[in-house]
């Protein structure tokens, strides 16, 4: 099983508010950054293949990485256009996506609890989507709808005649089969062929989603803390409210 973790964006809208210069994976919370608690919760769980996707300052992230001394260092791939969209970085690593294997495709901006991720990896090979039913209504998050157990659109803005039977955020990790995996690549590829590298990755899993053809299970992870962060207020959030709910990863710093 590989972890590509997506970690080049700019972070604007957190930049213009509160003047950060830095990749969000590097945010510190409880001494710890991001990019830490992902890898070393990944390598509790035996993931030790892991893809870091760069664009915004990777030599700080390089930096970062260094000074883990993992036993097994990340491989990085850099998007050198990280201002365009975040499919172009999964496009970037399409060779990681279709090598073989289980993938993990992540998100970096999350702090989460360990219960996702486990929720995540367990079990065999499999095509397997996270959702929270708990979340706040608005146009923010990323819902994704279930009709019968399967999914029916993935998107932050809905039809108005839409049918489902089940809603929540999804949580911006996927886990995709060696089969999968690959029909991902060419979609993202025909996506940036196409001209529409500006557009974020969760469009092109979209497309996969609804086009058929592949199973997906749903992992329901309501009650496990998490934030995704783009925002100052979710800065706030994340170390007043989800932080104390977490379980410390394994090998992090005391």
């Amino acid at each position: 099983m590989r972890a590509i973790i997506l970690a080049a964006g700019l972070g604007l809208r957190l930049q213009q508010q509160a003047g950060a210069q830095f990749p969000k994976c590097l945010l510190r919370f409880d001494g710890t950054t991001l990019l830490e608690r992902h890898v070393r919760m990944l390598n509790a769980a035996g993931v030790q293949d892991i893809v870091l996707a760069l664009g915004f300052e990777p030599q700080q992230v390089e930096a970062e990485v260094d000074r883990l001394g993992l036993a097994q260092r990340p491989e990085i791939v850099i998007n050198e256009r990280f201002d365009l969209g975040s499919v172009l970085t999964v496009h970037t690593v399409a060779d990681a996506m279709t090598r073989g294997g289980d993938v993990l495709l992540m998100d970096a901006d999350v702090l989460y609890d360990e219960r996702i991720l486990h929720a995540l990896v367990a079990g065999e090979s499999t095509n397997r989507l996270l959702i929270d039913r708990d979340f706040e209504a608005g146009d923010e998050p990323v819902k994704l709808c279930l009709k019968n157990g399967v999914p029916v659109e993935l998107r932050k803005q809905l039809m108005a005649d839409l049918e489902y039977d089940t809603i929540g955020e999804s949580v911006g990790f996927f886990r995709f089969d060696e089969k999968t995996a690959r029909r991902l690549a060419e979609i993202v590829a025909d996506y940036v062929n196409g001209g529409r590298a500006k557009m974020p990755h969760e469009e092109a899993v979209r497309d996969l989603l609804l086009e058929g053809g592949h199973t997906f299970d749903t992992a329901d992870v309501t009650g496990a803390p998490w934030i995704e962060i783009d925002f100052p207020g979710d800065v706030t959030r994340a170390a007043q409210e989800v932080l104390p709910q977490l379980t410390r990863p394994v090998g992090a710093a005391q």
